[in-house]
């Protein structure tokens, strides 16, 4: 297998074959998915590696005690013989990772083979494409988080480990000198507390970054608008506790933790910087300095480590272990987000290339990953099912008008984008309102003139007299009310999405073919919107690929909106991103056959890219953290030396040898919800086809599901029909 080493005493760095490790009891052998580069205590090593001797002796003086200590000892010849052969060796490099469990050792059986595992330590985490990690420095990584992040856990350990010390009370402010990997960090879990936090460094990407990470203000050290900040925010007593989480020689951090704790604060020191503490400043204000030892309780102690043995609960309630698996539990409840830190993603093979640009100062980085090859993580990509379209045609209803509708649901949703389309339409009668509630439905009956109110659906679906049911329910009852519409021999009309799951839509798919009913329409309406369609005729065929850019500015949901509740309703995006694929894939005329996703802010702000079978892409860039004045969608194509661009529905171009400039629309924008309904009703009425091909209707669902697939992994998607 590959390592990375670096030889002290030289400097160099190198990729070594070397043995497999073995998988010893009270362990497990872990392939490596993703390993993590501390720009900080690794850069350090190796920038020390490359010094004189005299400059290593001065970076490391507890070393040239040991040092002095052994030639009194054992005299200057063997300390000497002795020195140079551990300097002139290879050391490892790396603590932290993420990977498969390939082996278990005897004496394990909180894992299995296959698991995916966080794996922390200096002697166990390393750069290498195997491992062997004992059992309290291991974690089983929860559902839902990537590899690429569960990497951070060992860093996110020694955050965490630093934080406790401060004892953070809701309420507090908090004060984090440095702004690096651990900072940023620090400012998230202090966030998350419900702790107010000042950052402090001179980096001002820096400074941004953790002030988009929840932190209340940021600053340089030597900038004033810092003291100003904290003043505001503590009615001038000062912060509850500072956090020097900055390395260096320099004695500011510790003289700026004076000048703006409180009195009886605390100072955490989690960094290796200088500590001159100001005497003086410490005393009057009777300031509790405290230390973050590494990853908690356990570290450097052999017989937790190496051995196994765990403190008890109740005497120590957060060990090196607790702690891992706590850091990656906020990641899958979104308390934490890492992906903002992530600057560099390397393959490992580039091991060398890139730790020299980063020690160069060529990339600048708060965190660059290695990436292992793919097998290292899953012995195949991850594939969504795209279930097959199998029906049995059942008879073509009779054209007759009028059409009887029904509506099972009336939200928001309905009766402002659906109904005041259908109402009073020629040829379509509104027969039946169902809701959950009498009074809801009465309001609608009330409003929209339905002929009849009722909270029984069964009662409806047993209705002959009734062509169409719409299902604008909640997400999580969109499938099943689907599959009993469909049972019943009704044309339907579900608003998106179809599924929530892949077992939703084979159910939904398995209705189909056991019913011979295929009469089904999902409501994505983009794809009929006249500005878009006029636009797309406009930029006429292509021969080669194209490049498909969808902003979707999304907006910040209210409190307490369902949408927010993602354990039975599904991500926001699953709700409503089937709009966005589906234009795209109308647009380029194809379906997607990979995807991949990767997210922000508690997986609220997504990228996601599709793949089409002619090499096309369309990235969707799906964010809840724009400004509200912006427009909501955005788009362009491009493709044969021609682009085409959409302006939210208002206004539409195409490039090319010649210019199309739509004039703006005078009322509100079209949607195409009108457009849409209208082939539908007349697919009703006439028994021909429905609006869009339910093959496209699956692509789209299945797509849809996959965004979450590959946010949970890691990795792009594949999209395969039935194998």
């Amino acid at each position: 297998m590959k390592q990375v080493v670096q030889n002290y005493k030289s400097g160099e760095l190198a990729v070594l074959d070397v043995p497999v490790p073995g998988c010893k009891p009270g362990g497990v052998l872990v392939r490596t998915g993703y390993s993590l580069i501390s720009t900080g205590t690794e850069l350090m090593k190796v920038s020390e590696a490359g010094m004189s001797m005299l400059g290593k002796a001065r970076s490391r003086p507890d070393q040239v005690g040991k040092v002095m200590q052994s030639v009194a000892t054992n005299g200057l010849p063997a300390t000497y013989r002795k020195v140079m052969g551990k300097l002139d060796s290879y050391t490892p490099l790396g603590y932290s990772l993420c990977g498969v469990v390939e082996q278990v050792g005897a004496g394990v059986d909180d894992v299995k083979v296959g698991d995916l595992v966080a794996c922390a330590g200096n002697e166990h985490a390393l750069h290498a494409e195997l491992n062997w990690v004992p059992k309290n420095l291991y974690a089983r990584v929860p559902e839902g988080v990537a590899p690429r992040h569960a990497a951070f856990g060992t860093v996110g350990s020694i955050a965490l480990q630093g934080v406790r010390q401060g004892e953070p009370q809701l309420g507090e402010t908090a004060l984090v000198i440095g702004l690096g990997l651990i900072g940023q960090l620090v400012v998230q879990l202090l966030a998350a507390s419900g702790v107010r936090v000042v950052g402090v460094d001179p980096d001002p990407a820096r400074c941004e970054l953790a002030a988009g990470q929840g932190a209340a203000a940021c600053g340089d050290p030597e900038s004033a608008d810092v003291a100003a900040a904290v003043a505001e925010l503590t009615d001038g007593h000062g912060v509850d506790q500072v956090y020097l989480a900055a390395g260096g020689s320099s004695n500011q951090p510790v003289e700026l933790a004076a000048k703006l704790c409180r009195d009886r604060g605390r100072v955490v020191d989690i960094g290796k910087c200088r500590l001159d503490l100001p005497w003086n400043a410490y005393y009057e204000k009777e300031l509790d300095v405290r230390f973050s030892r590494s990853y908690g309780p356990g570290r450097y102690d052999p017989s937790y480590e190496l051995e196994g043995r765990d403190y008890p609960i109740g005497y120590v309630r957060w060990t090196e272990r607790r702690n891992l698996a706590c850091f990656l539990d906020l990641l899958a409840r979104g308390r934490v987000d890492v992906e903002p830190l992530i600057t560099h993603v390397a393959d490992f093979d580039d091991a060398v290339e890139t730790y020299q640009r980063l020690k160069d100062g060529e990339l600048k980085a708060i965190t660059a990953l290695f990436r292992y090859p793919e097998q290292a993580v899953e012995a195949e990509a991850p594939v969504v099912s795209v279930p097959a379209v199998s029906a049995r045609p059942g008879p073509v209803r009779a054209a007759r008008t009028p059409v009887r509708l029904a509506f099972v649901g009336a939200g928001n949703y309905a009766t402002s984008m659906l109904l005041p389309h259908l109402t009073g339409r020629e040829g379509v009668e509104l027969a039946t309102v169902v809701t959950t509630t009498a009074l809801s439905a009465a309001n609608a009956q009330r409003k929209f003139g339905f002929a009849e109110a009722t909270t029984d659906l069964d009662a409806v679906l047993g209705d002959k007299s009734i062509d169409a049911v719409f299902v604008v329910t909640r997400h999580s009852s969109h499938a099943d009310l689907t599959r009993q519409a469909l049972l019943a021999g009704k044309t339907v009309f579900v608003e998106k999405p179809l599924a929530l799951s892949e077992d939703e839509l084979a159910s939904v798919l398995a209705t189909v073919e056991e019913s011979g009913n295929d009469r089904l329409q999902v409501g994505f309406n983009r794809r009929f919107s006249p500005l878009l369609r006029e636009a797309k005729q406009r930029f006429g065929a292509r021969s080669g690929p194209a490049h498909l850019r969808y902003l979707v500015n999304a907006g910040r949901l209210d409190h307490g909106s369902w949408y927010l509740q993602q354990g039975t309703e599904g991500s926001r995006f699953a709700g409503e991103g089937g709009h966005f694929i589906d234009t795209a894939s109308w647009l380029l005329d194809a379906d997607p056959v990979s995807v991949y996703a990767t997210a922000t802010s508690g997986n609220e702000d997504l990228q996601v890219v599709l793949r089409y079978p002619d090499g096309s892409t369309a990235t969707i860039s799906y964010v809840t953290s724009g400004p509200a004045a912006f427009p909501k969608e955005t788009l362009d194509l491009v493709a044969d030396g021609r682009a085409l661009r959409l302006d939210d529905f208002v206004r539409a171009s195409v490039y090319g040898r010649k210019r199309w400039v739509s004039s703006r629309l005078p009322k509100a924008r079209d949607k195409g919800q009108n457009a849409e309904l209208a082939s539908f009703i007349r697919a009703v009425r006439t028994g021909g086809p429905m609006p869009v091909p339910l093959e496209s209707l699956v692509a789209t669902t299945a797509a849809t599901l996959a965004v979450q697939t590959g946010l949970a992994g890691g990795a792009p998607v594949t999209l395969a029909g039935p194998r």
